[in-house]
């Protein structure tokens, strides 16, 4: 059978259709279609994926049980992990290459796990819209593989009180409307944003053709954003899938050691002692968008001197 070793060579966060096709041999190619609408990614995967993908869940593979406190979408056990990655066929010293159905949101929660515990794994730019090659459709089984558990370093993620701390530039990589307030999604307790976080969402990692900008593109987005060398970064977004999208893209542009707030918006504000900010800027409140909030004799508006702007405070 194929060697699905890299042999030692480090893979970039970023690989391209040519070079996947360059190396299909020594790679498992791992199919991470989800839709926030509700849609099958599973059954996407059955009518049509990359020859000799697997198709791995968000939900149940790459997270743990949504959880009040934890988000929707906390990070798996670090055994459970393993052991789901390893029945799909990837174990020690496997290569692999992920990729959804446009330019990664979804997969790059699976590359940023594998890379941040010493994995070799890359996100395919384009995802599946931008394979210039066939597909094939029905279910791959590949071998199963043994995928040595290891826990999830803790210099790379952020607790809520990290985060609230205010020493760090926090991203937010969800989509500019919810990040502002006026988009908000069913599964959301309230809208808005972390007061003082700054709106980086994930697709403007992309250019007009679904692919990531380059790497100086990518660093003067991220300069522009508050990034500096020696400046901590959190990113976070709804619950810990999206934002890992926007830290790969960091890795893409050369800078290092950004970190995760898993439980991101989902977990944030489920918690009525955490503020929240509404409109498109850190702190600033949008004409006509309220948070929601529940209601109640101490829910109340405030103005923050950090953020010159308005958060609303929850009971």
């Amino acid at each position: 059978m194929p060697d699905k070793s890299m042999r030692g060579l480090a893979l970039p966060p970023v690989v391209d259709a040519a070079w996947v096709r360059e190396h299909r041999e020594s790679l498992v190619l791992v199919d991470v279609r989800w839709f926030l609408d509700g849609r099958s990614g599973h059954d996407a995967y059955l009518a049509g994926h990359l020859p000799g993908a697997v198709w791995a869940d968000v939900d149940t593979v790459l997270s743990a049980p949504p959880d009040e406190t934890e988000g929707r979408h906390p990070l798996p056990d670090p055994a459970d992990f393993a052991r789901a990655l390893g029945a799909l066929g990837i174990g020690d010293g496997t290569a692999v290459v992920a990729y959804d159905a446009d330019g990664g949101p979804y997969a790059a929660r699976l590359v940023w796990l594998l890379r941040r515990t010493g994995r070799a794994a890359a996100l395919l730019d384009g995802g599946l819209s931008g394979w210039p090659h066939g597909t094939e459709t029905g279910v791959v089984t590949l071998p199963e593989a043994w995928l040595t558990p290891v826990e999830w370093p803790t210099e790379v993620l952020r607790s809520a009180d990290e985060v609230a701390a205010g020493d760090a530039v926090v991203l937010d990589a969800r989509a500019a409307d919810r990040y502002s307030g006026e988009t908000v999604l069913p599964t959301d307790i309230r809208s808005g944003h972390i007061p003082g976080a700054r709106s980086a969402p994930w697709s403007a990692n992309l250019t007009a053709d679904g692919t990531f900008a380059t790497p100086a593109q990518l660093r003067e987005r991220y300069e522009e954003l508050g990034v500096r060398e020696g400046v901590e970064v959190v990113v976070y977004c709804g619950s810990g899938v999206t934002a890992c999208h926007d830290l790969l893209a960091l890795e893409h542009a050369g800078i290092t050691g950004a970190a995760l707030y898993p439980g991101s918006w989902s977990a944030w504000s489920a918690d009525f002692s955490r503020p929240v900010a509404t409109g498109q800027e850190p702190g600033q409140q949008a004409a006509g968008i309220t948070s929601r909030c529940r209601t109640g004799p101490s829910a109340r508006s405030v103005h923050s001197p950090r953020t010159r702007g308005a958060t609303e405070e929850c009971p």
